[in-house]
């Protein structure tokens, strides 16, 4: 890199190096960005900082002098405390500069946000995410993202570095939010729907290997059936994705949607199976535990129970 294009290096902070965050900011690494890393987990900043990024005690220490802050925590509570709460990066973003928000949350709360960071001359992208760990750490991931042309031309080369894919939405944060719903209501069904099949096939006893085999080449098959089938195979569910995770997606959406008037009676049945798993003990395990839920309650033996 030349001393001139040193001197023109982006910086950019990710706040929340969990699963996504970690590849996300490596992704920007690699793209030659100057990153800044914050996380609640001392653990996970320290690996950052053996990547090659920067650490941060906190997001407004990470965001100081950024022109891009990219954000992947939890909920619409956490992003709200990133931006505007005591230690917030909303008076510390150059002005100019662009919130990256990747929360999955309700469109009206992304739009709110959206509208008090921007009243203080700095810019937001409504982004949120989908793809996995790996596709994060491969900067393969796909992004619904929606906001100005302002904003989309600031986090451009954030967005270059972390996607495979990315949707432009619209001109308005909430676009951005709403698409990421559609995607998690089919996403929470399709998880309850495959634990639903495996379980009920446990209990006709069939060899489950066999069952993933047949239905992954046949037309009853689903990504999340494909993708998660194999955890409860090996009965392993060391969360890739929680069972917390979607309580609170099928939540948001069973929020929009009574306020709509609208019926979600399908996501609303999904939606319960994650709170009995959550309820069960297992909400910080992987979302394929849905599928021991219906085992228990059916009585069904699914790979790795007891005898």
């Amino acid at each position: 890199m030349s001393d001139q294009n040193a001197s023109h290096r982006l910086r950019a902070a990710v706040i929340g190096l969990g699963s996504m965050g970690c590849g996300m900011a490596q992704s920007l690494l690699r793209a030659g960005l100057d990153v800044a890393g914050c996380d609640v987990s001392a653990d996970s900043v320290a690996r950052f900082v053996r990547a090659g990024g920067r650490g941060a005690a906190d997001p407004a220490a990470a965001a100081e002098g950024a022109d891009i802050v990219v954000s992947v925590v939890v909920n619409a509570a956490q992003t709200e405390d990133i931006l505007f709460g005591a230690q917030g990066v909303a008076e510390t973003l150059k002005p100019g500069a662009v919130f990256i928000s990747s929360a999955t949350m309700d469109p009206d709360i992304a739009r709110r946000l959206a509208r008090k960071l921007e009243a203080t001359g700095r810019l937001y992208l409504d982004a949120p995410i989908s793809g996995g760990a790996q596709r994060a750490a491969e900067g393969a991931l796909t992004i619904l993202a929606s906001g100005s042309k302002a904003a989309f031309a600031k986090a451009r080369p954030a967005l270059d570095a972390m996607a495979a894919n990315l949707y432009e939405l619209g001109d308005e944060p909430g676009q951005g939010a709403a698409f990421k719903m559609i995607n998690q209501l089919l996403a929470g069904v399709h998880i309850a729907a495959a634990s639903e099949a495996m379980s009920f096939a446990a209990k006709q006893g069939l060899d489950l290997r066999k069952v993933y085999e047949v239905i992954t080449a046949s037309a009853g098959n689903s990504w999340m059936f494909e993708n998660r089938m194999p955890h409860v195979l090996d009965a392993d569910y060391a969360p890739r994705s929680a069972v917390d995770i979607f309580v609170k997606d099928l939540g948001i959406i069973q929020d929009m949607a009574r306020s709509q008037k609208f019926p979600v009676p399908v996501a609303a049945a999904a939606l319960q199976m994650f709170l009995m798993a959550s309820a069960s003990g297992m909400g910080r395990d992987d979302d394929a535990s849905v599928a021991r839920i219906y085992a228990q309650v059916g009585g069904a033996k699914l790979p790795g129970d007891k005898a």
